[in-house]
Parts: C-alpha cells; sequence; structure tokens
C-alpha cells in the first residue's frame, strides 16, 4: 500500500497544480492522508484542527509582522526607494543596467528581511508592486523575480546564522541534532552549509541568465492595482497609496522608519519573538507621531488584511502536518527508504534528501519539518559513519528542501502576493514550480556532494 505521507503530498500537490486553493488543497490532502492511515474521519479533523493552535501563534505573529511593514510603508520609506529606482530608470541610458540593478537591489532586500531587518516577507506587497512598472517597462519575466526572491528568503536563513538564520540553524538544527545524540561541538554553521548554499545560487543564475532571461511582455495595469489589491482583500486602497504616493516622504520619517527597524531587530533578537520585535517596531512609529493616533487602527489593520491570507494558509499548513504526525507514517516513510539501500552512504543520502523534499512539500515549513526527520536521520547516519558536519549538511538540506517550492510555503506565497498585485502572475505556474526546478534539483545534488566530502 502507498505511503499515507506521500498519498497526502501527491494529492495537495496535484490539486494545487489543478488551480484549486491551496488553502482547500491542504485540507483535503489531510483528509485522504488521514483516512488511507487507518484514522476515524473524527481523529483526523481533530489532529487538522490541534496543529490550527498550535499555528495560531504564527498567525498572530504573520499579523503584527504586517502591521509594522504597514507602518514602515506609512513611513514612506518604500515609495522613497521605489522613486529613487524609477527615476533611475528614466535616466539610464541603458536598460540592461537598470535591470540588474533591480536584481541587486531585490536579493539585497530579500537577504536583509532574513537577518538584519527580520520582517521576512512582509517587505515584498511594499516594495514590489510599486516597481511592477518598471519591470514592464524592462519587460523582465516575473518568474526570475519570484526567483530572486525566494534565493533571498531561503538562501539566507539556511547559510548565515544570524536573525533567522540563528533560529533555523542554531535552535533548531544543532538543538535538535544533539537531542537525537549526536555532539556537533564548535562546528562552523556556515562552513558547513557552503556547497547546499552554492547549489542554490547555481540556480539562480540559471533562471536569471538561461531560464528567464528572454523578455516577456506584461500589461501596464499597475495603476488599476489598487482595485485589484481590494477585490483580494490584500491590500486596500489606503496601503498601496502610502506605497505608491508621489508626495516626497519627510526625512524625519525615514530617521524614524530606520530606527524603528533596529531597535526592532534588537527586540527580536532579545526576547526571540518575532511578534515582540514588530510590536516594539509599531509601537516607536506610534510614539514619534509618524503614525498618528487617529491613524493607527486604519494602519494596523491594514497590515493585518495585508497578511491575512498567508497567515490563513500557515496555520492550515500546521493542520496537514499535525495529520502527517498522527499518521505515524512519516517513520515508515523514512524507514522503508532506508530499506532500500543498505550500507551504500551514497544511495542513502540521495534517499534521505529525497525524503526531505517530501516531507517539507507537505509541511511547507523547513523550521517544521527538521524536528520530524532529526530523530530519525542521526542515528541513521551515526550507524553508517557519517560525519558530524555531513549530518548536518544532509539534515539542513533535507529540512529545507521544498520550502522554496511548497505551494503552502512563505518562501512563495510571499513572492506572489507582491507580482500578483495587478493580476498578471499565477502562484503555481509563476512561482512555485519556477522555484521547485531551479532551487530543489540543485539543492538535491549540491546536498548529496556536501554529505560526500564533509
Amino acid at each position: 500500500m502507498i505511503n499515507a505521507v506521500l498519498l497526502a503530498v501527491v494529492i495537495m500537490v496535484g490539486l494545487s497544480l489543478m488551480r484549486v486553493h491551496v488553502v482547500l488543497s491542504l485540507v483535503i490532502g489531510a483528509l485522504v492522508g488521514g483516512i488511507a492511515a487507518g484514522l476515524p474521519v473524527t481523529d483526523t479533523l481533530n489532529a487538522f484542527q490541534d496543529g490550527i493552535k498550535n499555528g495560531a501563534q504564527i498567525a498572530l505573529s504573520y499579523a503584527m509582522l504586517g502591521a509594522f511593514a504597514m507602518a514602515i510603508a506609512h513611513s514612506g520609506l518604500p515609495q522613497m526607494l521605489a522613486d529613487k529606482l524609477i527615476v533611475k530608470i528614466n535616466s539610464a541610458t541603458g536598460a540592461g543596467k537598470v535591470k540588474y540593478l533591480l536584481f541587486v537591489m531585490l536579493v539585497v532586500m530579500a537577504m536583509m528581511s532574513q537577518n538584519i531587518v527580520p520582517i521576512h516577507i512582509a517587505f515584498i506587497p511594499l516594495i514590489v508592486p510599486p516597481l511592477l512598472l518598471v519591470m514592464n517597462r524592462l519587460r523582465i519575466d516575473r518568474r526570475a523575480i519570484a526567483c530572486i526572491l525566494t534565493f533571498g528568503l531561503v538562501n539566507t536563513y539556511m547559510f548565515v546564522p544570524y536573525g533567522f538564520g540563528d533560529i533555523f540553524l542554531n535552535q533548531i538544527i544543532l538543538k535538535n541534532i544533539n537531542d537525537a545524540g549526536m555532539v556537533t561541538g564548535d562546528i562552523s554553521m556556515m562552513q558547513t552549509m557552503l556547497i547546499p548554499a552554492a547549489g542554490m545560487l547555481v540556480g539562480l543564475l540559471t533562471a536569471l541568465f538561461v531560464s528567464y532571461r528572454k523578455p516577456r511582455d506584461y500589461q501596464d495595469s499597475y495603476h488599476n492595482a489598487q482595485n485589484a489589491l481590494n477585490a483580494q482583500n490584500s491590500l486596500n486602497t489606503q496601503g498601496v497609496s502610502a506605497a505608491a504616493s508621489t508626495t516626497p516622504p519627510k526625512s524625519i520619517n525615514i530617521v524614524i522608519a530606520i530606527l524603528a527597524i533596529v531597535l526592532a531587530f534588537v527586540a527580536q533578537l532579545s526576547t526571540d519573538s518575532l511578534l515582540i520585535g514588530s510590536l516594539v517596531g509599531f509601537a516607536v512609529f506610534m510614539a514619534t507621531g509618524v503614525v498618528k493616533w487617529r491613524d493607527a487602527n486604519d494602519v494596523f489593520n491594514d497590515g493585518i488584511k495585508m497578511m491575512a491570507m498567508i497567515g490563513f494558509v500557515m496555520i492550515c499548513a500546521q493542520g496537514f502536518a499535525e495529520v502527517m504526525k498522527a499518521t505515524g507514517q512519516v517513520n515508515a516513510l523514512v524507514d522503508s527508504t532506508v530499506a532500500l539501500f543498505g550500507d551504500n552512504k551514497m544511495l542513502a543520502a540521495f534517499l534521505m534528501l529525497l525524503v526531505g523534499l517530501v516531507v517539507t512539500l507537505g509541511i511547507g515549513s523547513s523550521f517544521s519539518t527538521v524536528p520530524i526527520i532529526a530523530t530519525i536521520y542521526v542515528p541513521l547516519c551515526m550507524a553508517m559513519g557519517f560525519s558530524v558536519p555531513a549530518t548536518v549538511a544532509l539534515i539542513a538540506t533535507a529540512g529545507v528542501l521544498g520550502d522554496a517550492g511548497s505551494p503552502a510555503s512563505d518562501s512563495t506565497l510571499g513572492p506572489t502576493m507582491g507580482l500578483d498585485a495587478d493580476g498578471q502572475h499565477d502562484h503555481i505556474r509563476d512561482s512555485v514550480i519556477p522555484t521547485f526546478i531551479h532551487y530543489n534539483i540543485p539543492l538535491i545534488i549540491f546536498g548529496w556532494i556536501a554529505a560526500m566530502v564533509l
């Protein structure tokens, strides 16, 4: 019989490819997986509901993050950055120069959102929609932009041990490996993850200079994006206007915005809470008057609306993950894979990465995947003679796999939120499939190489 976890993931991904909404795909996949594992419908639903409860904190953090991001937009900082780039394209003699300047700017912003300015994906719907007109004039394929944003979101936390990278590499990867019985010692995570990170870089360069280098035409409908965004409940008219207004922002507001970002970063690191960090940042904007007291409710509500869809998807992803755990067949999936390779380390590393891909595609979060696979992979790696760095690279890469290519991952949902502001970017075909091809395949190859040479 087919493994229930594998069946659930295949159904979830298949329905998403058929343009069924990702939330509905997650629910149906979870139900089918639970029933296939022999769980009664009531037990499956109870497990799903327990997962939703576990996802409440995530949703609240994302809502507060959205409010903080909207306050940043209210300050005029995103507008200033977008305006400067638009001026650059109008004055530039070569479109190619501006195009690559845009690429660099977006990848740097995405990387900073993980480590320096910990607002994660909240910067995307503030920065990207005002730049869609620029992208249209340059005839940039938005699939390339999706790959750029996902690269910055994923590669940074899996390679740089600061901000979200510290949470993933030190507090999740190393902690779970140590808890599973392997002493990691004073290991350099950047050195260990260098090879898998290089795989993602190869995928990014392939996307930019091979797959999506040809021009692609879009309609210049960004000026109608306010109506489209209102219809999608992603941003309201006021929120878009805040980001796209032609009124120059005050210099003091820019300074306060930078101060708020720094304080939010410090608070997030001190408390290990994205919620507290976002709350501190929002409080700075209110205390300094950048966000007026009379406007605070509107700005806060706009931020919640902006992040509502992705927060709801993440909640449902937690429910799906809880059902997968309740089936008891995650271990069976791994055990059956282990039985295939015997003492062959090369085949073992490859199959462990492949199983990590399947599990992460279903859960949609590498942060949630690692605790599941580490308890099984660590004893296996120790028994087969993998070194500590090889084990760390193997488990970290297996956890990351699928994060960039899952329909339920915020690393694909975030880029879609910004690029589809005018209704010309499909989540599955223009975000999920391109990132899956260009990142998951190189990660498997380079993660396998890391396991063999470290």
